[in-house]
């Protein structure tokens, strides 16, 4: 029985964000809290690419209707992806972001603790040696200095302006860090879900549908919060995260690093004025990555560590910080879409 759980384990490494094995087998005890043996062996039979129910029965020579059933219920549970209204298709989904963020209203204390042993390692096996990563860090808007011609998919508004459809969630990472006595009481229903994602959580009755204006106020309350913006990774993201460097499994692994802006997919650090700083550490204190320290009664930024998240320039109120856009050399291109994105991930794990 354990094996069919290591072929799933295998099969999910497979996807772009990966799901590598470790030492203490606990990616296997996770799989076994999630799925059946029964479900597990119907999950290998998916990739990343939807297909309807027919097609996927006629593969395992199965009922169509035994398998639209068995999917359609795995789907609901988060084990897998669903796309459609009334003709389904179904597909497979990565551990993150995808099974895990799906399981938000499944959790339980045990399956908490064995996901953050497991993360960790997933950071260092597999997300820290890639260029690509599954989140972006976008600025906060009003920091973006007039003459600065950004993209609209670098603006957390123009993103929600643009959608038709958005779908608040609770943030799994505040709520799983709270659920184990180690919640930070910074805002919970935080995480935006656009688009066909939107769609999938209300289906599952992951989140509520909410209007743009209701989206924009929850976003500016992230922002007072001074949780980090961080969005999927493409020029269309299915979700806006806000993120708290104590509890976001992304931001606490990146604060481990000697050079998180090497790793996070950003295209903007701040610059400090040593003539307007006061020293008064108000920067100091929102950073989330450790960037700035006060010395001397000045701030300095070690842009080594700068994300560009543009937190620091809400709190100074000397005007003494300015966010820079990076030199075309050092910037990030960003994916088109999610599917540039996940091919850019497997070609860096030389998936394909």
């Amino acid at each position: 029985m354990t094996d069919v759980y290591k072929r799933l384990a295998n099969h999910l490494d497979n996807l772009p964000a990966g799901y590598p094995a470790t030492d203490s087998g606990v990616e296997i005890r996770i799989l076994n809290r999630l799925f059946t043996p029964k479900e597990a062996a119907a999950a290998m039979a998916l990739t990343l690419f939807p297909e309807p129910a027919a097609a996927i029965a006629k593969k395992l020579e199965k009922k169509d209707s035994d398998i639209e059933t068995l999917f359609f219920s795995m789907s609901k549970k988060g084990l897998i992806s669903r796309s459609g209204k009334a003709q389904y298709e179904y597909m497979a989904a990565n551990f993150i972001n995808g099974i895990w963020e799906y399981q938000v209203n499944n959790l339980d204390e045990q399956l908490i603790h064995d996901v953050n042993e497991y993360l960790p390692q997933l950071w260092e096996k597999t997300w820290a040696k890639q260029k690509t990563q599954q989140h972006r860090v976008i600025p906060v808007s009003k920091t973006i200095p007039v003459e600065m011609n950004v993209m609209p998919y670098e603006k957390a508004e123009s993103i929600i302006k643009n959608q038709s459809k958005l779908v608040v969630v609770p943030c799994i990472c505040r709520k799983e860090q709270a659920m184990i006595g180690h919640g930070c009481g910074n805002p919970l229903e935080t995480c935006l879900m656009l688009g066909a994602a939107a769609f999938f959580y209300e289906q599952n009755n992951i989140g509520r549908s909410i209007s743009q204006e209701e989206a924009l106020k929850i976003l500016n309350k992230g922002i007072e919060a001074g949780l980090v913006l961080q969005p999927s990774n493409s020029q269309t993201p299915f979700v806006i995260c806000m993120c708290c460097g104590c509890c976001c499994l992304v931001l606490k692994n990146l604060n481990k690093m000697d050079a998180p802006a090497k790793i996070a997919c950003t295209n903007f650090y701040v610059s400090i004025s040593q003539e307007d700083c006061t020293g008064c550490k108000s920067c100091e204190d929102i950073c989330q990555m450790g960037a700035i320290t006060v010395e001397d009664e000045s701030a300095v930024v070690n842009r080594a560590r700068c994300i560009g998240c543009g937190l620091c320039i809400t709190r100074c109120e000397f005007d003494a910080i300015t966010l820079v856009e990076k030199q075309a050399s050092e910037k990030y291109a960003v994916p088109a879409d999610t599917v540039e994105e996940y091919m850019n991930m497997a070609r860096e794990r030389g998936l394909m």
